[in-house]
């Protein structure tokens, strides 16, 4: 029943909640608002956007690396509140985790080539303008793919937190449940982007609403309320591999409790 460095359950749910704010925040500027921004379908325009609004454009990519940062610690933290309710899906949660940060923390390697296209007096001189403005472009277009490529096991990692959250018992199904609409919602639109990505546009609006939902829903309560600590022991000590029925029953028992 230890917690990372002697913390309350409730204390890590909290700082999941601040991590996971700061992660959603830090995410919509990078990719959200500066990309839709600073990114449109005209090469020489996006070259001219991104010389103009250069500090703009180096900050969005700032804010995607405290995004993968926020990762790694949400991951330790997610797994030592839920390793009492299964701790081997607990762990695959970990793994999906690590794995679609990896991919991302890469991907951004390939954003900074604009900046060195278009900075670099050795590549202006050596290539006409229309190339290199379709060059500094290209990125943007790869990023696209990136993003599908690591939302495939962000998506299997939401879902392995939905339904953690839905046998916990010390958090409300009910987001478990949003979040797993969430993590299908993400592997349905990856999947039809690789596949078909002209019909994967109209999808868009559909897919941004679970992961509000889900994804807010889940933030909020961490950071509001944590988690009902004194179920979280119960099902710590009952053990993973307690039912959740015992474990429901278990949570009658104690004065002022509400199942």
């Amino acid at each position: 029943m230890d917690s990372i460095a002697g913390a309350s359950p409730r204390k890590l749910a909290r700082t999941a909640g601040a991590l996971y704010l700061i992660n959603i925040v830090a995410g919509f500027f990078a990719i959200g608002f500066v990309r839709a921004l600073l990114f449109v379908p005209d090469p020489a325009t996006t070259a001219h956007n991104i010389q103009t609004h250069e500090f703009l454009y180096r900050s969005s990519l700032v804010a995607h690396i405290v995004v993968t940062v926020t990762n790694v610690p949400l991951a330790m933290i997610f797994y030592e509140l839920f390793k009492v309710v299964n701790r081997r899906l607990a762990l695959l949660d970990v793994f999906f985790t690590l794995v679609a940060t990896a991919i991302e923390a890469a991907g951004i390697l390939s954003q900074f080539a604009p900046l060195v296209l278009l900075g670099s007096r050795h590549h202006t001189s050596a290539l006409p303008a229309a190339q290199l403005q379709t060059l500094a472009h290209l990125p943007g277009d790869l990023s696209a793919i990136d993003y599908d490529i690591y939302t495939v096991f962000f998506g299997f990692d939401i879902i392995c937190v939905g339904y953690l959250l839905f046998t916990s018992t010390f958090l409300p199904r009910a987001i478990g449940v949003l979040m797993a609409i969430d993590g299908l919602a993400y592997l349905v639109n990856s999947f039809t982007d690789l596949l078909a990505p002209r019909f994967a546009v109209h999808l868009v609006p559909w897919i941004q609403l679970p992961a509000l939902l889900g994804e807010g829903s889940l933030c909020l309560w961490l950071l509001v309320a944590g988690l009902d600590v004194e179920r979280w022991r119960l099902r710590a000590a009952n053990g993973p591999a307690a039912s959740i029925h015992s474990s429901a029953q278990s949570g009658r028992d104690i004065p002022g409790k509400i199942n």
